[in-house]
């Protein structure tokens, strides 16, 4: 009797362990408290974290209406390499002392990234193991204050607003992301599945509009203007600088082959091409576009293409890519076959643990950040997603949601 009642007992604290676990505010207050810990353990360090400046000066230099792409060694290193716009997207958190800058713009990023997924038109219990699979690519994130976190939001809503004929708001997202980071451009892949196409563009075009002139009212037109010129020319530059062989960005496909053959000069456009290409051909597949899963597929190739073919890439804007790993992971049939397990548990180590000290620091250093290792795992889940677009008969009438 009492062994029985032992049982009963562990059964029932395991079923509570697992309820807890699955609780999605209980992974909304996991992701809160890890940046409230990483906020605190930036404000103790000798100066705010970098990128954090350059944000902020961001919006601080236009107020002064200086170059926002110039270098200014005595207040951050490196460069702005955001548009025009992000300098009036940021001044709610400039405005802050820094500590509180830094935390409210971490909880604003994960919020916006926990609403997007929670929006997901798939299974309910399924949404929860997608904020986990994502959980340490997101620290990766915040630990570089990155706003690729609201990139992937983006990316993920611009799909939903479309999934749910909202195409105002999906232009809305899509031009916003545009604005910012150039990235968010990439949620017009989503194009073929929109219901009023003329009435999508004609937002497009309000919402570009409105992006564009927004800065203008509080600054000048001309600076804004002129601005728009330095980014253009800002990214230009950074293009060159990214393709060298000792460089934190370029973790893509072009990258790997550069650093692994040691050829700085390999162009980008044959690899574009063919990425282009592939990425392309499943939109032939007129027939498959009334298929909930085919969709799905999209959204998560779309999420891993966008990085491993951008020589911008580098490690903490993976939280984009590993958003379209978790999408697709989660969708594959049950019970999932070895060769998903084994790409999905490759891309944990690999692409999510490879940055942290779970991973040894020698393999990290010497192979992993040397050869933009940490993109190989996403390619070869994007290569078997285009496969899977391009060949499997999707169902059109497949429920993926559970009410």
């Amino acid at each position: 009797m009492y062994i029985k009642n032992k049982n009963l007992v562990d059964s029932i604290a395991w079923q509570k362990l697992v309820r807890t676990v699955n609780n999605e505010r209980f992974i909304l207050f996991i992701w809160i408290l890890l940046a409230l810990i990483i906020s605190i353990k930036q404000h103790f360090q000798t100066s705010p974290n970098n990128n954090y400046l350059i944000f902020k000066y961001t919006y601080l230099h236009a107020v002064e209406q200086l170059n926002l792409y110039n270098l200014y060694p005595t207040e951050y290193f490196d460069s702005n390499h955001y548009g025009p716009f992000f300098s009036l997207l940021i001044a709610p958190f400039a405005l802050l002392p820094d500590y509180f800058g830094m935390l409210f713009y971490q909880l604003a990023n994960i919020c916006f990234l926990y609403f997007a997924v929670k929006q997901l038109p798939i299974q309910r219990n399924k949404i929860p193991i997608v904020y986990w699979i994502i959980t340490h690519e997101l620290l990766t994130a915040m630990f570089a204050l990155q706003f690729n976190i609201s990139i992937a939001a983006i990316i993920i809503l611009a799909y939903v607003f479309i999934e749910k004929e909202k195409n105002f708001w999906a232009a809305f997202v899509i031009m916003l992301g545009t604005f910012v980071k150039l990235y968010g451009i990439v949620g017009l892949a989503f194009f073929f599945f929109v219901k009023q196409k003329p009435k999508f563009i004609l937002y497009c075009i309000f919402w570009s509009v409105v992006l564009f002139v927004l800065p203008m009212l509080f600054f000048t037109p001309q600076y804004i203007i002129q601005s728009y010129y330095d980014w253009y020319n800002s990214l230009a530059e950074k293009q060159l600088l990214n393709a060298s062989l000792s460089s934190m960005q370029d973790i893509s496909v072009m990258g790997i082959v550069r650093r692994v053959t040691g050829n700085a000069q390999i162009s980008n456009l044959p690899f574009l091409a063919v990425g282009l290409i592939l990425f392309t051909i499943p939109y032939l597949r007129i027939n498959q576009y009334k298929a909930p899963m085919f969709r799905l597929l999209f959204l998560a190739s779309t999420l891993i293409f966008a990085v491993i073919f951008s020589n911008s890439s580098e490690s903490p804007t993976y939280i984009i890519a590993f958003c379209g790993v978790a999408i697709w992971f989660v969708m594959q049939e049950q019970p999932k076959n070895f060769a998903v397990i084994s790409l999905f548990v490759f891309a944990l180590l690999l692409t999510s643990f490879s940055p942290s000290d779970l991973f040894p620091n020698f393999i990290r250093e010497e192979y992993v950040k040397r050869y933009s290792l940490k993109a190989l795992p996403c390619i070869l889940i994007w290569g078997v997603i285009i496969y899977q677009l391009i060949f499997t008969k999707f169902h059109s009438k497949q429920n993926l949601i559970n009410e």
